[in-house]
């Protein structure tokens, strides 16, 4: 019961968050979506391995808002949907929000740094037996089970359109918690990110430099 009181209260201040937009009129005001892949480590460790080995696939989706724009520095939100996989450990499937800061240079070049927390469903990616009374072992369903995830990103962003339409390409640390009580509480993984922002079309409105 304090587990699912602990996840209610998060779900809650996501929720909380997205009706203070509202009531602040800060309007989303793009989508993005990206391929990911992410293997376990600590933070920055084996980071260039993303690149070339431990591929395990994900994707994400998400929108946002600014809450504060002025022409060289943002301070933002974002909700995000995502799926990984990792091979032989788990499935995962996110639900998060992000705050962040952009600081653009050049005219069409920027960078940026997040941190969010969320929801996390943990799905094992192996057969789970139980001994029952009889003493024979019976396959069980495997429903996953819920835990925290919480997460620091660095990312760059490029302008590729006069729409707005922007490429990304981020480094996440992921946390989650509580993984295994007895021997990994936290498990951390290393995660890269490539996509799009994609303005909505009534915000298609050219960045200033």
């Amino acid at each position: 019961m304090k587990k699912i009181g602990f996840f209610n209260i998060i779900l809650a201040a996501c929720l909380c968050c997205y009706e203070n937009t509202s009531a602040q009129k800060h309007k989303l005001d793009h989508y993005s979506f990206a391929f990911t892949t992410l293997h376990t480590a600590y933070p920055f460790g084996a980071f260039s391995s993303l690149f070339y080995k431990e591929f395990h696939p994900g994707f994400e989706i998400g929108t946002g808002f600014n809450w504060k724009a002025k022409e060289k520095h943002d301070w933002f939100q974002t909700f995000e949907f995502g799926y990984a996989y990792h091979r032989f450990v788990q499935h995962t499937i996110a639900l998060y929000s992000e705050f962040g800061y952009r600081y653009k240079f050049l005219k069409t070049f920027s960078a940026e740094a997040k941190l969010s927390i969320g929801y996390l469903h943990a799905i094992v990616d192996s057969k789970i037996y139980v001994l029952e009374d009889d003493g024979i072992y019976q396959k069980k369903t495997n429903l996953g089970h819920p835990q925290a995830m919480a997460s620091f990103s660095l990312g760059v962003n490029k302008k590729v359109s006069a729409s707005g339409l922007v490429a990304f390409l981020e480094y996440k640390q992921r946390l989650q918690l509580p993984f295994i009580n007895s021997y990994v509480p936290i498990l951390p993984s290393n995660m890269l990110m490539i996509g799009l922002k994609v303005p909505f079309k009534k915000n298609n409105v050219p960045v200033k430099s």
